[in-house]
């Protein structure tokens, strides 16, 4: 049976755990550890309480995560922070994370999987951060209308709803680029006016975000902080599964954004 030191080291070699620049909190790899031989592996996108318990209860003692248990920062082992990691030692559940490691994967990533499950060609990357292209992009002729409509659809299947600004109807979308999670930004979208991408398609962002890309038009499809990041995980979990010969389960938690 595998055991988590060489899962992890794969992983870890795979996602460029090592040299992929992450914002301090993500603290990339294993975050708590199990000496036990790994016999089920669970996946979602946020180590919080429900999935921590929902992975135990499936028989999982390996939970792959996309947000870490200090996400939030430094934080006493109070109330939410500590129920999350007794339960993690009761249960001897390791937890893996990855961040940007599994945004910007080529295969495995939430942004190149987000293009495929829109159905659109990434053929360049996007969203570069301290020389890491985190997203992707490509060129398409598709009705902005159209492509809303999927993103709407895909988002729906993971508890949300997309939203975007606005789009003149009969407008078509040629030049698209795709930042998942929070993607709109002043960098994502300074990127995309310089290039000229005429539809960001991020999870979420910030109010204004809609009102600068109307100016440059830029239409911005905002399919789902959680939605978008449903993908690198479940597509990391399988990966484990089929290479160890192990089962996987997804836990599914929504957080409505």
């Amino acid at each position: 049976m595998a055991t988590l030191t060489e899962i992890a080291r794969h992983l870890d070699e795979m996602l460029g755990t090592a040299t992929v620049p992450d914002y301090p909190p993500a603290l990339n790899g294993i975050q708590v550890e199990t000496d036990d031989a790994i016999v089920k592996v669970a996946a979602a996108v946020d180590a919080r309480e429900r999935t921590i318990r929902a992975a135990a209860e499936a028989g999982a003692n390996l939970l792959l995560v996309h947000h870490g248990l200090f996400w939030g920062g430094l934080q006493p082992l109070r109330g939410p922070t500590r129920r999350r990691i007794h339960t993690l030692l009761a249960a001897r559940l390791a937890l893996y994370s990855s961040h940007i490691p599994l945004d910007a994967h080529p295969e495995l990533g939430n942004n190149v999987l987000l293009a495929r499950e829109l159905g659109l060609t990434a053929a360049d990357g996007f969203a570069r951060y301290q020389g890491l292209d985190i997203g992707v992009a490509g060129e398409d002729t598709v009705p902005t209308a159209e492509l809303i409509a999927r993103a709407d659809a895909f988002a729906r299947r993971w508890g949300g709803a997309a939203r975007h600004s606005i789009a003149e109807p009969g407008r078509v979308t040629r030049r698209w680029a795709i930042c998942t999670g929070a993607g709109a930004s002043r960098e994502t979208l300074t990127e995309a006016a310089t290039r000229g991408i005429d539809t960001l398609i991020v999870g979420e962002g910030p109010h204004w975000t809609a009102i600068d890309a109307d100016e440059l038009g830029i239409t911005v499809i905002y399919a789902g902080h959680y939605a978008t990041e449903t993908l690198g995980v479940r597509a990391l979990a399988t990966y484990v599964a089929e290479r160890w010969h192990i089962p996987w389960t997804f836990i599914d938690v929504p957080t409505g954004l």
